[in-house]
């Protein structure tokens, strides 16, 4: 299931003992004496919040809900909404893709422009933009006027995430509140997956899929009018450039991409447009790697991807988001068009899968402790993997609710230990002033893995002579492609020397 999570303080705990792995104890060195913490070792009590922290919290906090929440809580009514606006199986992906685009394409954009131009101005415009696309899709008369909806509610989400997690982290100052405040807005991602997933159901069986957009508007109202007196304003005193070729050639390279996977599995590969938009998407993205090799501030750090743990640990967080969205779409349009499940109950069986994700949540920063980073992204990929492959035995019998609640659950279980620990890993061992692009990078990864796997995988489902063939071929290609990123980035990552640092570089050239 994919979701972002927020650092938890296992994070500097992970950096300190990435930066001490070279003294750890060995055979021949004996390990040093356990010695009673000292008063000052004891961690501080948690903050008090002040009413307005409060707000100021519940406002911020309530827009990464609503994005979180837009993510899931039309994924139950794909089927209805499709048969409603005439979209065929095969379009169904574009209601979740023509939000996925333009939330990836542009963060890293208007990150830089809330920097430049002031967060709070972007956050409130992103809100706005973002409450007036959920009710043109609201009242979508057609595929068209829907899927319009669906790419300005990703534009205004775009806008909302990077300013909004900029002006948490300066409105409350570096150390426990700041922890607080981090590790309430990470709960509330995390439970924003959950309740959509449930509420979809029981919106859509109750008043139709149209009520899940409206849901998505009425939040919009509730924290527009707050935001403008509530939030200070903010931006980044060295005021960067803004780097527009950057961000116009990442953003047509995907969409020209994207698009050319999506029509192959109808058209074919031979087809005169997928060709032409392969080709320009593939051109774009080089001209990108150009630009940012040429550009003073650039929108992705080329020096910084060349970091053994930034490249491979990426790797690991790009599989993982793409091919989790993807076994959360094929499975909805199975259970409901297969299975017969209503959207209620299609959301209960989601749910459940979303409250094992938040268990797990409790206890990956422990697994983490023990095993490191490293290690528990490489075994979280592995798991995941697995238990996607175990999908390949569901049929048209009722077990099969059964056996797709318990694999995904435990699956989504390891996806929610690879995000934590991808993260992690991408961070271990950056110098301190490094610290933003590196974070940056890890947003764009989640954004761009939510983008690309449902139209590279997900058309083979909707466009199989059978739903179930499709599902069973999408289940055994995801399957393979997590459990070979976890090979990869087991070697990746094992490759080190003595002495060497998590960061050493990859030696591209």
């Amino acid at each position: 299931m994919p979701m972002a999570i927020e650092p938890s303080p296992v994070h500097e705990q992970e950096r300190e003992r990435e930066r001490g792995r070279n003294h750890e104890p060995t055979d021949r060195e004996p390990a040093a004496p356990t010695t009673t913490p000292s008063p000052s070792s004891i961690p501080p009590p948690a903050p008090h919040l002040s009413p307005r922290d409060k707000l100021v919290l519940f406002v911020l906090c309530a827009a990464q809900f609503m994005v979180a929440l837009d993510f899931s809580v039309l994924n139950v009514a794909l089927p209805v909404l499709g048969q409603d606006l005439g979209m065929s199986q095969s379009a169904l992906q574009w209601a979740v893709t023509a939000f996925a685009l333009p939330s990836g394409g542009f963060l890293l954009l208007f990150g830089r422009m809330g920097d430049l131009y002031g967060r709070r101005r972007l956050f409130l415009a992103g809100l706005a933009l973002f409450g007036a696309a959920s009710l043109l899709a609201t009242f979508a008369w057609d595929p068209a006027s829907f899927l319009a909806g669906r790419a300005l509610q990703g534009l205004g989400a775009a806008a909302i995430v990077p300013t909004g997690m900029s002006l948490l982290t300066t409105t409350f100052p570096e150390g426990p509140a700041r922890d607080r405040a981090l590790g309430i807005s990470g709960t509330l991602l995390s439970l924003g997956f959950t309740v959509g997933m449930v509420a979809g159901g029981v919106l859509t069986d109750t008043f139709g899929w149209r009520s899940t957009m409206g849901l998505l508007t009425l939040f919009a109202l509730i924290v527009l009018p707050l935001a403008p007196t509530l939030l200070p304003e903010s931006r980044h005193t060295e005021r960067p450039r803004l780097d527009v070729p950057g961000a116009v050639t990442v953003t047509g390279g995907l969409l020209a991409l994207i698009y050319a996977l999506s029509t192959a599995a109808e058209r074919g590969f031979g087809s005169a447009d997928v060709i032409a938009t392969l080709v320009v998407g593939v051109a774009l993205l080089t001209l990108f790697g150009y630009v940012e090799s040429r550009t003073a501030e650039p929108l992705v750090s080329l020096p910084m991807l060349r970091r053994r743990t930034v490249a491979w640990g990426n790797l690991g967080g790009l599989v993982t988001f793409s091919m989790m969205s993807t076994v959360i779409f094929v499975l909805t349009l199975y259970l409901q068009e297969t299975l017969r499940l209503s959207a209620f109950e299609t959301g209960l069986v989601f749910g459940v899968v979303g409250v094992m994700s938040a268990v797990a949540g409790t206890y990956a920063p422990k697994v983490i402790g023990r095993l490191g980073a490293r290690r528990t992204l490489v075994a979280s990929l592995a798991g995941q993997g697995a238990f996607i492959a175990s999908l390949l035995a569901l049929g048209t019998g009722g077990w099969s609710v059964w056996l797709a609640t318990v694999a995904v659950s435990l699956a989504c279980m390891c996806h929610l230990g690879a995000i934590i620990s991808y993260g992690l890993t991408v961070t271990s061992g950056v110098p301190d002033h490094e610290q933003g692009l590196a974070t940056g990078l890890v947003t764009s990864t989640q954004q761009v893995g939510l983008t690309l796997g449902i139209p590279l995988l997900g058309i083979l489902a909707t466009t199989a002579p059978t739903l179930l063939s499709g599902v069973h071929t999408v289940v055994a290609l995801d399957a393979a492609i997590v459990l070979g990123a976890a090979v990869l980035v087991a070697i990746g990552l094992g490759r080190r020397t003595s002495g060497a640092v998590e960061s050493e570089p990859l030696g591209l050239r």
